[in-house]
């Protein structure tokens, strides 16, 4: 089997509807890769996916919205952070499909600047049609969306309850079909990858990773640089959900105590909430490349892949990928950081 095969044979004929722009971009970033003085750096354009701006979530939605479809779903509910990439982009797939879309936005980063809940992602919600409801810090996310999917019914609604990230097994298939299309992109460009680096958050994306990568006779490592200052629990998490997203596909590979690689150190303070490195990474990939990170995810993910070249751990005449997850929708709700 080529590049890919094992992954195509895997999902088979699972359903998918098509909302993505793929496959999305593998670029090689020179000037960058100069600059920092170490491997060959390629960036994979996640966030050029579609959908009300692009974004990691969109490969996820489209086994999420296929199981929708497939249960009769005319509504469909999640939730997020203010300023969750994923409610966007729920929101405009449930636009592009003709459903009813409810959004429970959690108002827990301590971000003061006033544009934080009102511009970036938290506009384009509105924008896309979605029913936006905001609750503070200490609700209980579980309690409020159950509430939600009961005032949906009770209204002779059809809800369709879409997890945070939409991090569950139906929704990481998306990143087990992502991996097979980055091996043939990178096959075609004869690159060989140290490594795969990314932000993990909900843990859905580096499940689908880490199970795409099995699949295919592991690659390279799969390395999810935390968003957040405590890995442990996002190690137990992805650790789970690539075991049951194994056994759901049915495939003979079973996980190894390395396959789930955590990079904590560059999460701090907590999540939402930026950091020096962090945003140095963004002007540095903004300013040498023309192309737009953001400060909750895949800036401080950057800043990790960063770190390692400044460790030594990559070094040049290494090919390393960087995936870029989306996010900057939401830079013009932290201005004030890049705005003197």
């Amino acid at each position: 089997m080529g590049s890919g095969d094992h992954i195509e044979t895997a999902l088979g004929n699972l359903a998918r509807i098509e909302l993505a722009h793929l496959p999305t971009p593998l670029q090689r970033l020179d000037r960058l890769s100069d600059r920092l003085g170490g491997p060959t750096i390629y960036i994979k354009r996640d966030d050029c996916t579609g959908l009300a701006g692009g974004g990691n979530k969109t490969r996820k939605l489209e086994f999420l919205m296929a199981d929708a479809i497939a249960k009769g779903a005319d509504c469909v509910i999640t939730t997020g952070g203010m300023q969750s990439n994923h409610c966007r982009q729920t929101a405009a797939a449930a636009a592009k499909l003709g459903l009813d879309c409810r959004l429970a936005l959690i108002d827990k980063v301590d971000w003061a600047e006033p544009s934080y809940r009102v511009a970036g992602n938290v506009t384009l919600d509105h924008v896309l049609g979605a029913k936006v409801s905001v609750f503070g810090a200490d609700a209980d996310r579980d309690t409020v969306c159950a509430q939600m999917v009961e005032q949906a019914k009770s209204e002779g609604k059809k809800p369709y309850f879409v997890p945070l990230g939409g991090s569950n097994v139906i929704g990481a298939l998306g990143y087990v079909a992502a991996i097979g299309e980055l091996q043939q992109q990178i096959a075609q460009l004869d690159v060989t990858p140290k490594a795969l680096y990314f932000c993990t958050s909900s843990g859905g994306t580096h499940a689908g990773l880490v199970a795409g990568a099995m699949i295919n006779d592991r690659p390279y490592p799969i390395i999810g640089v935390h968003n957040e200052e405590d890995p442990a629990s996002i190690q137990v998490t992805v650790e789970g959900l690539v075991d049951v997203l194994i056994e759901h596909l049915s495939v003979s590979v079973r996980r190894r105590s390395d396959d789930v690689q955590v990079l904590s150190g560059f999460g701090e303070p907590s999540y939402g909430i930026p950091n020096a490195k962090g945003n140095q990474s963004i002007t540095l990939m903004a300013q040498h490349e023309g192309i737009l990170l953001d400060p909750v995810y895949t800036g401080k993910a950057f800043a990790g892949l960063i770190g390692d070249i400044e460790a030594g751990k990559l070094a040049k005449g290494d090919d390393v990928v960087f995936l870029h997850t989306g996010g900057a929708q939401a830079l013009g709700a932290y201005s004030s950081l890049f705005v003197s």
